[in-house]
């Protein structure tokens, strides 16, 4: 419901900051990785699970994420245990994040509207963006710091 996109916008924004070149795209746009150097994977979780749009990405381009540096997110007010990235994303990321979500009930269909009250979601936005900034910071140091190195070592 757009509150991933907008992290995601953050994320970017702190990227080019640091002179790193960025392209967003919705992973059902996407074609082809094989130009890109790295990655910054990031879905909502509904449910405790990635959107089967991100899921599908981790899936078609396994290989080519499997040889890259690889950061993934995930946002929702669910969220994921630290560290964790629920779906068979069969790919290891460098670092996972879950950000807090946004809780919108106007944005939501009936149906997730009652999933939510279930769960007893609070409306409002809990996403932390000092945290958002800061992640972004540390991938920025950390593609520098390889540029610098040689090294794309995912480990």
């Amino acid at each position: 419901h757009g509150s991933t996109d907008e992290v995601a916008a953050v994320i970017a924004e702190r990227l080019k900051s640091a002179q790193i070149d960025v392209e967003t795209k919705r992973p059902e746009d996407v074609d082809s990785v094989e130009e890109y150097d790295a990655f910054i994977l990031g879905s909502a979780v509904y449910m405790t699970k990635w959107t089967p749009e991100a899921v599908d990405f981790t899936t078609r381009f396994r290989d080519v994420l499997r040889a890259k540096p690889v950061w993934a997110f995930s946002v929702g007010l669910s969220g994921l245990p630290k560290g964790k990235v629920s779906d068979p994303m069969r790919i290891d990321p460098k670092d996972h994040m879950t950000f807090a979500g946004r809780f919108d009930p106007s944005k939501l269909s009936l149906r997730e509207r009652s999933i939510a009250k279930l769960g007893g979601a609070s409306e409002g936005d809990y996403r932390d963006w000092d945290e958002v900034r800061q992640w972004a910071d540390a991938i920025a140091t950390s593609l520098h710091d390889d540029t610098l190195t040689g090294n794309h070592d995912r480990s």
